[in-house]
C-alpha cells in the first residue's frame, strides 16, 4: 500500500481552474502534495497547491515533464495532450483516467461513434469533416433542419453547441469538424456521475436534474434528488454504469443524458473528471466528487455516494452587461438565507456567462430549497468594477 498522506507521494494535475481547486480541499484535508500545470498566472488553483507551474496543457514537451515530477496524473480538464499522457504511462506513472479513455471522449465525434459502436443508446447524429460539408449536405437536404450543431472539439459551457433552425444559424460557427444530431424530444435532462477505482469497486451517485438556461446553453441549476419517477431514475444509474463499463474509465465519469417523452434514457455527453452537475455533493453527499475522485485514482476504498439532504446548485455566471474586475452584488443578503453556501472560483475578472461560482442551497424539503434557489438567483449578481 502506498503511503499518500504527510509524505513524499506527488499527485500532479494538469488545469488549474474551479475544478481542480475543489479537488485541492481534498488533498489538503488529506495532506497529499499537489503539482499544477495551467497556462494562466491567474489560475484559481495556484493558491492552494505545493507547486504551481505556468504552461501549455496541449504542448507534449510541457505536459510529459510535468508529468515525470509525480506519482499519479490526473486533469480537470479534457483539453491536454494525450500523446504525452501515453509517454507517461509508457514510462510506469500512472495517468486517471488513462489516456485510452480520454482519446474516446476528447473528440465528440469519435465519442458518438463509441456510443453507436457499443449499443449504447444516443441520438442519431452524422459527423462532417468541415462546416463546409455540412453546409452542402442542407443545401442537398440529406441533413434537415432543426438539428444540433455541435464542434468536435473545443467545446465547454454551452460553447460548441448550437441549435440549427434556419440556414443562417450556421454563420458564423466554427469551420472544423462538427456533427450534425437529431433534435430529440426530451422532458428532462438528467446526469449520472459514476465513480471507479483501479480495483473495479464501482459507485453511482443519485440522478440529477439539470435547468437551463434559455438562450446561454448553460446549466443554471442542478436538482438532486430529480424529480423523476424512481424506475427512470434506475434506469438512468444502469445505463451511466453500463457507459463506465465501456470506457473503462478510472475516476469520475459525469454521464449526461436525455429522458425522452416515453421514458427511453440517451446519453448526450460524458467527461471523465468533476462536473458541474456534482458540486451539489460538496454540501449535500456523505462523500462529495472531489473527494471521491482522489479516492478513485488512489485506489482507496470508494466513500458513501448517498445524499445526507436534498441539494440544488446555482451557478453563478458573469452578468451579460459586465466585462471587468468582478463584484458580487448582494452576497451578504444570500448569506443569511438557511443552508445557503456560496462557492467564488477565484477568477479575477468577470465576463458575459463565464462561470465565476456556485451556490449550495440545502434543505430536507427539496420544494422548499428550489424556492430559495430562485431566491439566490434572483437576488446576487455577478458584475464588474465601475
Amino acid at each position: 500500500m502506498v503511503n499518500y498522506f504527510s509524505s513524499d507521494f506527488k499527485l500532479a494535475i494538469l488545469g488549474g481552474g474551479q475544478l481542480g481547486k475543489m479537488m485541492l480541499y481534498e488533498t489538503r484535508k488529506y495532506d497529499i502534495q499537489t503539482l499544477v500545470l495551467d497556462p494562466s498566472e491567474e489560475a484559481p488553483c495556484k493558491i492552494s497547491c505545493n507547486y504551481f507551474e505556468q504552461g501549455d496543457l496541449m504542448d507534449y514537451e510541457t505536459v510529459l515533464n510535468f508529468g515525470r515530477k509525480a506519482d499519479v496524473v490526473t486533469f480537470e480538464i479534457e483539453g491536454v495532450n494525450i500523446e504525452a499522457l501515453k509517454k507517461l504511462e509508457s514510462e510506469g506513472i500512472k495517468t486517471y483516467p488513462s489516456a485510452d479513455t480520454l482519446e474516446k471522449i476528447q473528440n465528440k465525434a469519435v465519442q458518438k461513434q463509441f456510443y453507436k459502436n457499443n449499443d449504447i443508446p444516443t441520438a442519431d447524429f452524422k459527423v462532417f469533416s468541415d462546416l463546409k460539408e455540412l453546409r452542402s449536405a442542407v443545401e442537398k437536404e440529406t441533413v434537415k433542419i432543426p438539428f444540433v450543431w455541435k464542434s468536435a472539439t473545443g467545446g465547454y459551457d454551452g460553447k460548441g453547441v448550437s441549435v440549427i433552425k434556419k440556414t443562417a444559424d450556421l454563420d458564423g460557427l466554427s469551420k472544423g469538424e462538427c456533427i450534425a444530431e437529431n433534435l430529440v424530444p426530451f422532458k428532462n435532462e438528467l446526469a449520472v456521475i459514476v465513480a471507479r477505482n483501479p480495483s473495479g469497486e464501482v459507485r453511482t451517485y443519485p440522478v440529477v436534474e439539470m435547468e437551463f438556461h434559455p438562450t446561454a446553453n448553460q446549466v443554471e441549476y442542478v436538482i438532486c434528488p430529480a424529480r423523476i419517477d424512481e424506475k427512470v431514475a434506475e434506469k438512468a444509474r444502469k445505463t451511466a454504469e453500463r457507459v463506465s463499463e465501456a470506457f473503462q474509465h478510472v475516476g469520475l465519469l459525469a454521464v449526461e443524458m436525455f429522458q425522452t417523452e416515453d421514458d427511453e434514457i440517451l446519453i448526450n455527453e460524458v467527461a471523465p473528471r468533476p462536473h458541474n452537475s456534482g458540486h451539489y455533493s460538496i454540501e449535500a453527499s456523505y462523500t462529495n466528487q472531489f473527494e471521491q475522485q482522489i479516492r478513485a485514482i488512489l485506489d482507496l476504498p470508494l466513500g458513501n455516494t448517498d445524499s445526507k439532504v436534498g441539494g440544488i446548485m446555482v451557478n453563478l455566471v458573469g452578468d451579460e452587461n459586465y466585462e471587468g474586475e468582478v463584484v458580487y452584488e448582494n452576497i451578504e443578503e444570500i448569506m443569511k438565507l438557511d443552508g445557503v453556501t456560496p462557492h467564488i472560483y477565484g477568477k479575477k475578472i468577470t465576463r458575459p456567462f463565464r462561470k465565476m461560482g456556485h451556490v449550495t442551497i440545502v434543505d430536507k424539503d427539496l420544494a422548499k430549497a428550489r424556492k430559495v434557489a430562485e431566491e439566490v438567483k434572483n437576488s446576487i449578481k455577478v458584475i464588474s468594477k465601475k
